[in-house]
């Protein structure tokens, strides 16, 4: 059974590790930089990709409704109002992740390890340990915001996020601890 779906398999039966902390101690972790938001993109309503789907043309993939999109925006909001330093966002190549980002924290870099391997599971190995490298190499300035899928975030951390929720890591000797989730 390949790694991710096993990963995803082991979550959905016993759900988040117990060691998260709370929404106010990963507010912590962000304020004092260094750390990792990896954030599952706004709300998109189904699951998947449409038949036809096409990575550059937004209008063939499953993009954000208006309450996705007021959700990445108040994002946005909370880690200004909150006083996260930013230093860097990187994005999915997918129209909803990538929007996220932008009307989250206004400018992103695509990162193509943050695309989803929902369709090509044989890419989740190879981006989960390019994902896993870089978050473990981050020391800073500020945070490093990851805007990418379920089944990444899933694959990495075993968690299973909702739509808009923020996976908080801290990184420690080229690896990391998950601090907590903000729903």
């Amino acid at each position: 059974m390949p790694r991710a779906l096993l990963a995803l398999l082991i979550a959905l039966l016993v759900g988040p590790p117990t060691a998260s902390a709370s929404p106010e101690a990963a507010w912590t972790a962000l304020r004092e930089g260094g750390a990792v938001a990896l954030i599952r993109h706004a709300r998109a309503p189904g699951t998947g990709d449409p038949a036809g789907f096409r990575l550059g043309d937004c209008a063939t993939q499953r993009n954000l409704s208006d309450e996705g999109r007021r959700q990445a925006v108040d994002l946005g909001r909370l880690f200004a109002d909150r006083g996260v330093p930013v230093g860097r966002v990187l994005t999915s190549g997918w129209c909803r992740a990538g929007e996220t980002a932008r009307l989250a924290f206004g400018t992103a870099d695509r990162w193509p390890p943050l695309d989803s391997v929902f369709s090509d599971r044989a890419e989740a190995g190879p981006r989960t340990a390019a994902l896993r490298e870089a978050v473990g190499a981050w020391a800073g300035p500020g945070t490093l915001v990851l805007v990418t899928h379920q089944v990444n975030i899933t694959a990495l951390t075993g968690i299973v996020p909702r739509e808009g929720e923020v996976v908080v890591l801290t990184v420690r000797d080229g690896g990391f601890t998950v601090v907590g989730r903000v729903p």
